[in-house]
């Protein structure tokens, strides 16, 4: 990944920062310029609160280039608290097995790190499980 793009992303990666439609109140992640549901193009940013429960999960065995050494991990569809899907790694399980419904909150952790003579270290969002 290119540094710029990088930081480009880092708002959505870091504060689950999407949109909000200022028409019909659609909300959307990642963030986008024409809303789904009306077609209208005129958007604010709106920041998910990052909490919600696992609608889905699965383990990932065979990683991706650049996520070789955190594999075996998993992934899960989480349902916010606003309603909306997003995908994410889970994390920070412990000896806890995902369960669907689980309630989870957002965290920032690293994702991977490039690998090549720059050396980046790429943080976004995951989820743990909620704190109670």
């Amino acid at each position: 990944m290119e540094i710029a793009r990088h930081w480009r992303l880092k708002e959505q990666r870091y504060n689950l920062t999407g949109t909000v439609c200022t028409k019909c109140g659609e909300k959307s992640f990642p963030p986008r310029r024409v809303c789904p549901k009306c077609g209208s193009e005129t958007s604010a940013p709106f920041t998910f609160c990052g909490r919600g429960e696992v609608y889905s999960f699965t383990t990932i065995y065979e990683a991706p280039t650049g996520f070789n050494e955190t594999a075996p991990y998993t992934v899960a569809l989480v349902r916010l608290e606003e309603g909306l899907l997003v995908t994410a790694q889970l994390t920070d399980l412990g000896n806890d097995k995902p369960e669907i419904g689980m309630p989870v909150e957002m965290v920032t952790r690293r994702l991977r790190s490039d690998g090549d003579e720059r050396g980046m270290l790429v943080y976004g969002y995951k989820f743990r499980p909620a704190v109670v």
